[in-house]
């Protein structure tokens, strides 16, 4: 929840701005300034204050505990001008929460954390539990420093500054170790936390959550492994809400994953056991379930050690490798407005990227310093797919980009065609050439429409002149990519053609090049009037259905409404 706090009327309605936009995410505290900001500071994760910053600074100072658990603090000035993050940029979300507000108000993000300031990913910010000497490490590598990368595994990290070099077990000097294993760290060492630890966990009806969590805490100390690094608990469906188990759960900070117990049974395990499968129904839960997924076995299984009675809780550790992260982004048709934030940010957590070469040029000032950069022309797109899943599977983090959205005629179908389940897909929409060209026109898409590519490149042309007649017996709507090339200009004229055949030769016709883009045109024409030497590869053609008229100009497709008809009835009387 994100507190608000004004004092004025001039910071009541830029308040009332925010709440209006976040109506499920704020609440508004009034009365005296120091109590509300008070009840506030101890409420919410973040705070939002439209008061001075120095006011601010005096009211926060006496309530201060630590980075780790003060909530984020934003001030904005009276004028609305400028959304300033006060306190805990990093771990209380003010630095992103800053550039939300001034989204919301018009105003300018102010955020004077170092990292931020240079365009660098805090250590604190790349998802991963931190720690050691954050402060110092973090000044090494903002000092262009040498710092040494000792990971024990790759992990999907945001790029990194080119001071910081993979050097595993290099001695001395700052370090930033990525592990798994509990470390005594010195001044210099930041370690961060890979989620790679699974913990199968088995218990009897009523087994303590002292019983549970501290056998799991023996276990991990033992072995010298972080609870840090703990992804989840895991065990049979028939525990899922066993007290002990939830409660050990909680205290990590994790979720309990469970399985059947026919899935648990098929697993190969060393310790099977008799008990187990006679009480569940499988011979092992603890380490069948910790081996599930996949992984290595760190710690066999395990039993809890009780004074005076029999054990309740066993335990097993299995460590699986970091999965590797493929973003698959649309940029949307070329306009920087058009690109999504979503976009955006998948952009610049990546490590790697791989795109056309042109693309690439659209938004490489948006990238972070460090970013790998895989570049290729026309022509190449099965070998970037496979590259983007083949640095994927490395671990790394990586952005595969396409224009407009990346599954319509783009990157997304290679890639995925290409990809298995070892790596973490995620899809990024972008706008579509069609809906931007679309937008131009008028709105041509306001009933039933298709989208239909003219390039025999990759499809044979039966196939698209069949899909082309269903098109026009179909009555629907369609936007025609690569519509017309160089060595390829006879097919546009065939298609209107069989579309002229259910359609008048008065339907509008758009024709759009370059949608969004500063050398952007759009005409309106008829099936029976367009030119189809206008046309070529940078142009989407939207044809009408028979419904669709030219309306002022711009191309209208109507939805049918009945309170239309009707009055279309009445202009008829």
């Amino acid at each position: 929840m994100i507190g608000l706090i004004s004092a004025t009327s001039a910071g009541g309605a830029a308040r009332d701005r925010v709440v209006a936009a976040w109506p499920s995410r704020t609440r508004v505290y009034e009365g005296p300034v120091r109590e509300a900001f008070e009840l506030a500071f101890s409420e919410c994760d973040q705070v939002v204050c439209f008061l001075a910053t120095g006011v601010v600074v005096r009211l926060a100072a006496p309530l201060l505990r630590g980075k780790d658990v003060d909530p984020g603090v934003v001030c904005v000035d009276e004028a609305g001008r400028f959304a300033v993050a006060l306190l805990g940029g990093h771990e209380g979300g003010a630095n992103s929460l800053a550039h939300e507000v001034a989204d919301v108000l018009g105003a300018t993000p102010v955020v004077t954390t170092a990292t931020d300031a240079v365009d660098m990913p805090g250590l604190d910010t790349l998802g991963l539990p931190v720690e050691g000497d954050v402060a110092g490490v973090s000044r090494a590598v903002l000092d262009g420093e040498p710092v040494a990368l000792d990971a024990e595994f790759t992990h999907p990290l945001p790029p990194l500054p080119s001071n910081v070099t993979p050097q595993p077990g290099r001695p001395g000097g700052p370090v930033i170790r990525v592990t798994d294993r509990a470390l005594e760290l010195g001044p210099g060492e930041v370690v961060l936390r890979p989620p790679s630890l699974t913990v199968g966990v088995g218990a009897s009806k009523g087994a303590p959550a002292d019983e549970v969590f501290g056998l799991i805490e023996d276990t991990l100390r033992d072995a010298g492994l972080s609870p840090a690094s703990v992804a989840a608990l895991a065990t049979v469906d028939a525990k899922a809400g066993e007290p002990g188990i939830v409660e050990a759960a909680a205290r990590l900070g994790v979720p309990v994953v469970t399985y059947a117990a026919d899935e648990l049974a098929s697993v190969d395990v060393p310790n099977p056991s008799d008990a187990p499968l006679a009480a569940v129904g499988t011979p092992s839960v603890a380490e069948a379930a910790a081996l599930r997924g996949g992984g290595q076995l760190l710690v066999p299984k395990r039993k809890s050690t009780p004074d005076g009675r029999a054990p309740m809780a066993t335990c097993a550790i299995v460590r699986r490798a970091p999965r590797g992260r493929l973003a698959v982004v649309g940029l949307g048709p070329g306009a920087r407005d058009l690109l999504t934030p979503r976009a955006r940010e998948e952009l610049r957590r990546a490590s790697v990227l791989v795109g056309l070469d042109q693309y690439v040029d659209q938004i490489r000032d948006l990238l972070r310093p460090g970013t790998k950069l895989v570049e290729s022309g026309l022509g190449a797109e099965e070998e970037r797919a496979r590259t983007a899943v083949a640095e994927a599977q490395k671990g790394q983090a990586v952005a595969l980009i396409g224009s407009g959205d990346a599954g319509v005629y783009a990157m997304a179908s290679p890639a995925l065609a290409e990809a298995s389940d070892d790596i973490d897909v995620i899809g990024v929409p972008g706008v579509t050439a069609a809906l931007a060209a679309a937008a131009i026109l008028g709105a041509p898409l306001g009933h039933d429409h298709v989208s239909i590519s003219l390039s025999d490149l990759h499809t044979p042309w039966e196939v698209i002149e069949r899909r082309v007649r269903a098109a026009a017996e179909a009555d629907i709507i369609v936007t025609f990519y690569n519509p017309r090339s160089r060595g390829r200009d006879w097919q546009l004229p065939k298609a209107l053609s069989i579309l002229a055949e259910h359609r008048e030769p008065t339907t509008p016709v758009g024709v759009v090049r370059n949608a969004s883009r500063p050398d952007e045109s759009a005409r309106l024409s008829t099936i029976g009037g367009l030119d189809p030497a206008v046309v070529d590869m940078m142009t989407v053609v939207t044809v009408g259905n028979t419904a669709t008229r030219e309306i002022a100009g711009r191309m209208v497709t109507p939805r049918g409404y009945r309170w239309q008809q009707a009055d279309e009835s009445e202009v008829g009387k």
